[in-house]
């Protein structure tokens, strides 16, 4: 494997831009795998002064695609950027104006950053990969290209099925595709150009960020219509569980938290917690405080957790949230913290070093969504000691043991687990969680077990490279059997 070279194309990566948990994993990713012998560059669009932040940058011609490519350095990783200014430098966000809606022309931009991406894969920035890993729906014409051109071997990672690319016709001259594709075993989804499907179709290995979420990527009630297509796809579709950057999340040693603690030496999380109940205005309590650092969404289940929020605050419990999204949440949110000044809390937003410090000085971390590809937040609950309290779905199933007698006699429980899209489930895990916090034994034995987890990239790192080395072999045995067939 030693020297295998990966173009890891994206829509964001922490630290350059990032909305969301796809940011935190293209950009962790790249030091996990070094240690596999993998040199990993990422590639991206140059949203509004991202070509700035690059070191040593050096510009590239493009034959198939508007702009240019500059590559160099930035924070640490080798970065190819898509510089295209009227794609990408707007103000607002990477997918939406300031007004919040999706850009019109998202099909143009993110099809002419495919093309791009294919041509990069090929060597136009001067080096040469083995393969290209397209991740969501925005490189998702990138296996495609590459399989219609001849270049790399690809891999496609669905981060969240529910976002697919789903564009007019017009979106194939924009993506560089065939008209011959438009068909149901090309990249027709329901009379529509699917970018998320053209590389589900065509890339040589696809995968999704946790085992469980993809067995129910299989099924129709989580498959949103491409059950089938991976279903077809058997033993080229697989899960790896999402990590964490241990080093950017860390207790021991994060500049976020008021005091450092570790599994070892708890004592700093008191400081930690006094500083988070400052900050949200929460009331001195003997009961749990419970965080939430999420989208606002129905599929996060925030709207259960309003339906639960009267058992939260008769076991004791307070809430300190933050996130944003449907407006009718925040809104519910914002009347709850008004009808219960000291025991809930909210920030509409996100702020980083605010979401350090309420894992640090949160006892209990609630996911209750109605389905989770991987999820992160757990994973840096179980690392900052912040019990998590989820839901038995997707990778949140795959990483939280619940605390049953069996789990906790044996010291293997690691959270608190319920059933997914019901309010009554989450209210008794939130009493459960609430009668284990009373226990100062039990809740010291849970809190160590939930730190000493493993949350990092390493297994997964090595599967990763596992996939690249078969998705090169597949490529290479595909290429041969062409030049037969010829």
């Amino acid at each position: 494997m030693s020297g295998m070279r990966v173009l890891s194309v994206a829509s964001e990566c922490a630290p350059l831009i990032k909305t969301g948990g796809l940011a935190d994993v293209v950009g962790a990713l790249p030091s996990a795998l070094s240690a596999e012998g993998v040199e990993t560059t990422v590639m991206l669009p140059a949203y509004r002064r991202l070509a700035e932040r690059l070191e040593g940058a050096r510009a590239h011609a493009l034959a198939d695609a508007p702009g240019r490519l500059l590559s160099g350095r930035a924070e640490g990783l080798s970065v190819i950027l898509h510089d295209a200014p009227e794609l990408f430098d707007r103000d607002g966000g990477p997918y939406a104006g300031p007004d919040g809606r999706d850009w019109r022309d998202n099909a143009q931009r993110f099809g002419a950053f495919a093309r791009a991406a294919a041509e990069a894969a090929a060597g136009a920035a001067g080096i040469s990969f083995d393969v290209a890993h397209a991740h969501d729906w925005q490189a998702g014409p990138v296996p495609a290209l590459l399989r219609l051109r001849g270049g790399p071997a690809s891999v496609m990672t669905i981060h969240n099925i529910a976002f697919q690319g789903l564009f007019g016709p017009e979106a194939l001259e924009a993506a560089g595709l065939p008209r011959r594709l438009m068909r149901f075993d090309g990249v027709e989804q329901h009379g529509r150009v699917g970018y998320l499907k053209a590389g589900l179709q065509f890339a040589d290995r696809v995968t999704t960020v946790s085992p469980r979420y993809a067995r129910e990527l299989t099924t129709a009630e989580f498959g949103y219509g491409l059950e089938a297509l991976l279903r077809w796809r058997g033993g080229d579709f697989s899960g790896v569980l999402n990590g964490i950057d241990e080093a950017v999340w860390n207790p021991a040693s994060d500049p976020a938290l008021p005091a450092a603690f570790s599994a070892r030496d708890l004592s700093g999380k008191a400081a930690c917690r006094a500083a988070l109940r400052e900050r949200f205005g929460l009331r001195a309590t003997d009961g749990p405080i419970f965080i939430v650092v999420s989208r606002m969404t129905r599929q996060k289940g925030l709207d259960l957790l309003l339906d639960a929020l009267p058992t939260l605050l008769a076991e004791g419990g307070a809430l300190a949230l933050l996130g944003s999204g449907d407006v009718d949440l925040e809104a519910g949110f914002a009347a709850a913290a008004r009808d219960h000044p000291g025991r809930v809390s909210c920030v509409v937003g996100y702020d980083e070093p605010l979401a350090h410090l309420m894992q640090g000085g949160g006892d209990a971390i609630l996911v209750p969504s109605r389905f989770e590809p991987c999820g992160l937040t757990q994973l840096i609950g179980l690392r900052y000691g912040a019990i998590p309290v989820v839901a038995r779905t997707g990778g949140l199933g795959d990483t939280v043991i619940d605390a049953n007698p069996a789990a906790l006699a044996v010291g293997a429980a690691t959270g608190v687990v319920h059933a997914p899209g019901r309010g009554d489930a989450l209210a008794e895990a939130i009493r459960r969680t609430c009668a284990l916090h009373r226990d100062d034994a039990a809740w010291a034995g849970l809190r160590r077990a939930a730190m000493r987890h493993p949350v990092g990239w390493g297994p997964s790192a090595a599967r990763y490279a596992a996939l690249y080395r078969e998705a090169a072999e597949a490529s290479a045995a595909r290429r041969g059997t062409d030049r037969e067939a010829g």
